[in-house]
């Protein structure tokens, strides 16, 4: 498997496991045809930078890759076409995967944020974020959300200039039941 100008940074088989996609310093993703090792496409993000992650769909006809200008990139196979950027992490996205259905991806970044992203509309389904004292929050793009036990300590409402605790507001946005 040569082909890339920079080091590898990541690799992932095919759900049938007859290919393989490489993630690389050099900015972009290859697919690999793994019996033979030969190079079937490659793959170049559209900004500079490396790409820290790579996963197939369940169908083995897409792809997803993280960079790192803090995006994802979800790629027709066949065709190498650029189907769709994900927009919304602050910092590198070091880690991506598809759901077992394939309608969903999950990506980590080192904003420390994780999220769960809707394939078909592009749009962020949820934000998680996971803190040094073991407390976490899941929130919604729409402002529901859902935390630890003590998770909720660090949140707070804007509203124009002003800032308030959660605690007031608790009742309208603690949504377990949606979140």
């Amino acid at each position: 498997f040569v082909g890339h100008s920079g080091p590898v940074i990541i690799v992932a088989f095919s759900p049938s496991g007859q290919q393989a996609l490489s993630g690389s310093k050099d900015g972009t993703m290859k697919l690999w045809d793994v019996s033979s090792g030969r190079l079937l496409k490659t793959f170049v993000e559209q900004s500079e930078g490396y790409v820290w992650g790579v996963a197939f769909s369940p169908s083995g006809q897409q792809a997803v890759s993280g960079g790192s200008d803090g995006t994802l990139k979800l790629w027709e196979l066949s065709s190498g076409r650029l189907l769709k950027t994900f927009v919304g992490h602050s910092d590198e996205v070091e880690s991506v995967a598809f759901s077992s259905s394939g309608q969903r991806i999950l990506s980590g970044s080192l904003d420390t944020t994780t999220r769960l992203w809707n394939v078909e509309t592009g749009k962020k389904v949820a934000k998680m974020v996971a803190f040094d004292d073991g407390e976490w929050v899941t929130l919604t793009p729409e402002g529901y959300y859902t935390a630890s036990i003590n998770g909720a300590k660090y949140l707070n409402v804007s509203i124009g200039k002003q800032v308030y605790g959660i605690e007031q507001y608790e009742a309208l946005c603690h949504r377990a039941d949606i979140v």
